[in-house]
């Protein structure tokens, strides 16, 4: 069964494909594109002490400076540029050094069944969540990044502030390793919407009431590779560790600080129009 957030994926992603055919004719900025997939292990929930394997799709479209992608596709696109993220996006700035941009993206939220731990709770409502981003290339290898993340629609999605810095190491022109490390913030409706217990909650789940304010989510870290098979044939994959910190660490939904992922994917990458 193709689940909601699929089904926008794929409409989102013919609408793209559909307005880019349609400028081809105004002599437009050239479209690249990525088709693939991407298998990763991941908590079930911030959390939670076990894992959870998915399967899915793994697309981006890019036309000039207007990006539509899913989850994991910027590495591919950009070869490590992963600070865009996913969904629709366009650069504001781009020079050899600095980049800022903002992006649209669907927050698919957190649903009770996804872990037998959750039940009883309510689920965290779908939204449509803006984001800012910029970067700085501190040297060629070095890279800070910063993210403002926001819940355009008010479904208790909150506000989360991405800060990380991340190093490039181009071992050969068809293999890219990268390295990096960040920590993660939220606001109070971000944290009470995914660490917190209401009194109702409590009642559901047995779990006692918790309220936790603003402040310190997790710090992470990971590592990540590219390796291009061939001119289109792109291979990718991820490993990281992160630790919950500060009152997200002290929720009764939290079984375990620390989690793990890992992640290996497959992709066709290729420029449509004019010449790669």
């Amino acid at each position: 069964m193709i689940s909601r957030g699929l089904k926008f994926s794929l409409l989102f992603l013919g609408s793209a494909l559909a307005c880019a055919c349609h400028a081809q004719a105004a002599d437009a900025p050239r479209l690249h594109y990525v088709l693939g997939a991407h298998i990763s292990s991941q908590p079930e929930y911030a959390g939670a002490p076990n894992n959870k394997s998915h399967l899915s799709p793994l697309w981006a479209v890019q036309y000039g400076r207007w990006r539509i992608s899913s989850s994991g596709a910027g590495q591919v696109m950009g070869f490590g540029e992963e600070v865009q993220g996913p969904g629709a996006s366009t650069e504001l700035i781009k020079s050899d050094a600095l980049r800022l941009g903002l992006a649209l993206r669907v927050d698919s939220g957190r649903n009770s069944k996804d872990s037998v731990r959750l039940q009883g709770l309510p689920d965290v409502p779908r939204t449509l969540r803006a984001r800012l981003f910029g970067s700085y290339a501190l040297t060629p290898e070095w890279l800070a990044s910063a993210a403002w993340s926001q819940d355009l629609l008010g479904r208790e999605g909150g506000g989360i502030l991405n800060l990380d810095v991340g190093y490039r190491l181009r071992q050969t022109r068809h293999t890219e390793w990268t390295a990096g490390a960040g920590i993660t913030a939220g606001t109070a409706r971000n944290h009470q919407s995914y660490f917190g217990i209401t009194p109702a909650g409590s009642i559901a789940s047995g779990l006692p009431v918790f309220t936790p304010g603003a402040g310190l989510r997790d710090v992470h870290a990971g590592v990540g590779f590219t390796h291009a098979l061939s001119s289109r044939w792109i291979l990718f994959g991820s490993a990281g560790v992160s630790r919950l910190l500060s009152n997200a660490a002290l929720s009764p939904l939290v079984h375990q600080r620390q989690g793990s992922s890992v992640g290996l994917g497959l992709a066709y990458r290729c420029c449509r129009w004019g010449q790669d």
